[in-house]
């Protein structure tokens, strides 16, 4: 059974849930703990590629995937013949297997790595190592690792690590700085952070900038702004919103920022099932308001292809606000096997 993520924990006050906090937190000092140790004592693997890493310091919600993507499009503009390798969270397959979007589904590879194969070749592979070996051996140039900054089991040429950038309604994008399961945290932040080469803070479309207090505490590091944008427009007339991500509510606030006349919104967990029985109730929802039925493209592709005919996807990409700095990061990368004995 998957489980929604709380939304207390973006919450900096503490008197939100204060009896769960307190007994989660003796776990949370071990998880940090188990997580501080693993690293410490890797001996990452260089693949031969320069391997860059797009990771989070919190459990999902970030929009790291989106950010992905943009770095597949600059880097094959560039010539650098990028593939993604993920561990396809949510998918059956352990890999190395790289996605094949016209014959593989969500239940086997994940959703994410199904939308990003649409950019490009993509790897799952759970053993990270294997999975650049095998992605080097079909010609990679580059590998952008989605997810695995706390995956110590490669060498990273460039650790990128992507912070919501939305701080509304008393939302703090590290919570109370709380490791998870009492925060959102998967390290301390002030860990976190030194094994980064830079930040890219990401806004939603409406937001006009970062949160000055939230750049005071990412200082010491390069930041770059990146905005979330959507492709088009929501449809017009009434609509029945749903997700099963990180943090659902950024869709519904995003739909009703991007104009959408928005009659009713579900949320689900991240990487939610949808079986027969939710679509069916979620489509007699929209049939009573009168509404279509709308998701975001990453649940668009966890659905059935009868129930995609029935459902719009919206999709939205990722746009770094200064392009030319996050070339200027990728231009310093080494290309293939430069550095290594032959």
């Amino acid at each position: 059974m998957k489980l929604a993520t709380p939304r207390w924990w973006y919450q900096r006050d503490r008197r939100q849930a204060p009896v769960t906090r307190a007994l989660l937190t003796p776990a949370s000092w071990i998880w940090a703990w188990t997580t501080a140790r693993r690293i410490a004592r890797a001996r990452p693997l260089d693949p031969g590629p320069p391997v860059i890493c797009v990771g989070n310091l919190t459990v999902g919600g970030t929009g790291k995937t989106p950010i992905v993507r943009e770095l597949v499009r600059l880097l094959a503009d560039a010539g650098r013949a990028p593939q993604v390798l993920t561990r396809g969270h949510g998918g059956r397959l352990a890999g190395p297997v790289q996605v094949d979007p016209d014959t593989h589904a969500a239940a086997d590879v994940g959703d994410e790595p199904l939308m990003l194969a649409r950019a490009g070749p993509v790897w799952v592979a759970r053993d990270r190592a294997a999975g650049a070996v095998a992605a080097t051996a079909h010609g990679a140039g580059a590998i952008v690792m989605d997810d695995g900054h706390q995956n110590p089991t490669l060498t990273k040429a460039l650790s990128l690590v992507v912070v919501d950038g939305e701080t509304r309604d008393g939302e703090w994008p590290f919570g109370d700085g709380a490791v998870m399961p009492a925060g959102p945290m998967r390290e301390p932040l002030k860990a976190g952070l030194a094994r980064a080469d830079a930040v890219i803070v990401l806004l939603p479309a409406d937001l006009a900038a970062p949160d000055p207090e939230l750049l005071a505490l990412l200082a010491g590091k390069p930041v770059l702004t990146a905005r979330l944008e959507p492709l088009s427009p929501p449809p017009d007339g009434p609509l029945m919103g749903f997700a099963g991500i990180g943090k659902p509510w950024k869709v519904e606030r995003a739909l009703v920022a991007a104009g959408a006349d928005l009659a009713d919104f579900a949320a689900f967990p991240d990487h939610a099932s949808y079986d027969a029985r939710t679509l069916a109730a979620l489509a007699d929802r929209a049939a009573a308001l009168g509404a279509r039925l709308i998701t975001t493209e990453k649940d668009w592709v966890r659905l059935r292809a009868a129930w995609r005919e029935r459902v719009t996807a919206w999709p939205v990409r990722a746009r770094f606000e200064d392009e030319a700095a996050i070339m200027a990061l990728l231009a310093c990368l080494p290309h293939r096997g430069e550095g290594q004995a032959a």
